[in-house]
């Protein structure tokens, strides 16, 4: 039972990682104006579909967290019978679809294609979620399982998918002139706090500081935040409403998650502007257009719903739970790390102008999850082996000969690196090599070849070969150089099935960054790191 709940958690977690890919590919990789493709309703649907799977997760574990019987029933069907590599490719290859018009139109506009590429999205989304859904158990199983619980997960899930579609039908009833003005003045007083220069314009409702200046229209009084709580505050009522006090829980809880959520647009708000004025105006005005409000959102109604459980006026259970034991999970520990590193990956875009600046945040977070499942990394087997390390070398030295000019984005973090102060720039620095040299060799080895390369291998000469182009295709996207991550990819993947020991890849991927780190650091270019 406790592996079928691991496998439940693990194929979530790569779903999510999938959605995050998706999102930043369209979101640094392609533009889509949704005003000019005649179709605007059905681009912002699918605009906000990141929106939607962070709203939707989130209310699904409330779901199960409020009946774990059916969380139990989960369970007992959540291992497909057969072989369920054929789904895996499904799956796969209906999110190749959603990313091929990015892949085959590169970083040009999309708009004039838009409705060719709804085709490829369509099928690409109905083939993985159809496949998604057969991964976690048999369909004539789960449509039984979803029959036995009358349909309540989909009527949580759509519900919760359709927050910002519902955050956008309130704009008008939330159009108060009132709450616009009062969020304006809260977000001057706050501003203000911080920069003493700063400047208002009331009747126009813009404001700003050191020649960074936004209009606060209705869009920003908070009502996506608003909705998201009222949302989230309903689902919790009725789904725990036996454990629940009424009517505090109505009168305490729900305003107490309204205000909540204002005062936190508040925040949001004014940290933008501050950073507009400061760091990046960019980097600002992509904030306020980001997925990382909904984010913040979601965070702070499962923290509200979460202390819910401590007010003893309010709730009549007495919190406590049961741990997780997936540090014991060799499968979680070749996935989640891997998982963590795309996440923080996407907080850095949406924190920094130029994401590498964040990079002590994504290496804290990366530590954290290896630590995490520190049992079962001890248990790979390390060694000097030379073969490893004359293809580590190899792979190294290939990628310095090969390596491009500079381009904007490393003129861009040279610029950021100059503006730290020495502490601040050795902080940065022991953060990437630690990061460069050892952590992201592990992470990448461990999801690349620990666990996609042995997936894909649906047995004998082809499937192993399959295998290794597909898992080193896989890891060339996600660097910046396909043809030479695909080689490198090949080499780590050779390197490890010579003996059928993953910590021979590790060594090989540690030894080839390093390589490129000394390089690097001898140069005096740090962003070649």
């Amino acid at each position: 039972m406790r592996s079928n709940r691991n496998r439940i958690v693990l194929i979530t977690a790569i779903l999510l990682l999938e959605i995050v890919a998706i999102a930043l590919v369209y979101q640094f990789a392609a533009t889509v104006d949704c005003h000019e493709t005649g179709a605007q309703g059905t681009c912002r649907f699918l605009r906000n579909m990141v929106a939607r799977a962070i709203v939707a997760i989130p209310a699904f574990g409330l779901f199960f967290w409020a009946r774990p019987d059916a969380w139990a029933r989960l369970l007992a069907i959540a291992a497909p019978k057969g072989r369920t590599r054929w789904i895996w490719a499904a799956h796969l290859a209906g999110v190749g679809l959603v990313l091929l018009p990015a892949i085959i139109g590169g970083a040009r506009n999309l708009t004039d294609v838009f409705h060719l590429a709804l085709v490829t999205w369509t099928a690409g989304l109905l083939l993985a979620g159809i496949s998604g859904m057969a991964l976690f158990a048999r369909l004539p199983a789960l449509g039984n399982w979803l029959r036995g619980e009358r349909y309540v997960p989909l009527i949580v899930l759509a519900v919760a998918a359709l927050v910002p579609d519902v955050a956008e039908l309130l704009w008008p009833v939330w159009d108060w002139q009132a709450l616009t003005a009062l969020t304006f003045a809260a977000v001057s007083m706050t501003l203000m706090a911080f920069a003493p220069d700063a400047q208002s314009f009331p009747e126009t409702y813009i404001l700003g500081a050191e020649g960074f200046f936004v209009h606060i229209a209705r869009q920003c009084s908070g009502v996506e935040g608003i909705a998201l709580m009222s949302v989230f505050v309903v689902i919790y009522g009725v789904l725990f409403r036996r454990d629940l006090r009424f009517p505090q829980y109505w009168l305490i809880v729900l305003p107490l998650g309204l205000v909540l959520s204002w005062v936190l647009n508040v925040l949001r708000i004014a940290l933008l502007v501050l950073i507009g004025a400061r760091i990046s105006p960019e980097l600002a005005v992509n904030g306020f257009h980001s997925f990382a409000g909904w984010f913040f959102f979601t965070a702070l109604a499962l923290l509200l719903l979460i202390f819910v459980q401590w007010l003893p006026w309010v709730s009549r259970r007495k919190p406590g739970g049961t741990g997780t034991r997936l540090r014991d999970d060799w499968l979680a520990a070749r996935i989640l790390p891997f998982v963590a590193f795309m996440v923080v990956g996407v907080v850095t875009s949406a924190l920094w102008a130029v994401p590498d600046m964040g990079y002590p945040l994504k290496a804290v977070a990366i530590l954290a999850a290896l630590m995490f499942f520190r049992r079962q990394l001890s248990n790979i087997r390390l060694g000097l082996d030379p073969i490893a390390l004359a293809a580590g070398l190899l792979v190294g030295l290939a990628w310095i000969w090969r390596q491009p000019p500079p381009g904007e984005a490393e003129a861009a973090l040279v610029q950021g690196l100059s503006s730290l102060g020495a502490s601040g720039l050795v902080f940065w620095l022991v953060a990437r090599l630690l990061g460069t040299m050892l952590l992201v060799p592990i992470v990448e080895e461990l999801f690349f070849r620990g666990y996609l390369l042995a997936r894909l291998d649906f047995g004998g000469w082809a499937g192993r070969m399959f295998a290794i182009v597909a898992s080193s295709g896989a890891f060339a996207l996600l660097h910046g150089r396909l043809l030479d991550a695909f080689v490198a990819g090949v080499v780590f993947a050779l390197v490890m099935l010579r003996r059928d020991r993953l910590g021979d890849a590790i060594l090989a991927h540690v030894i080839a960054n390093s390589a490129i780190a000394v390089w690097a650091m001898t140069g005096g270019d740090l962003s070649r790191l």
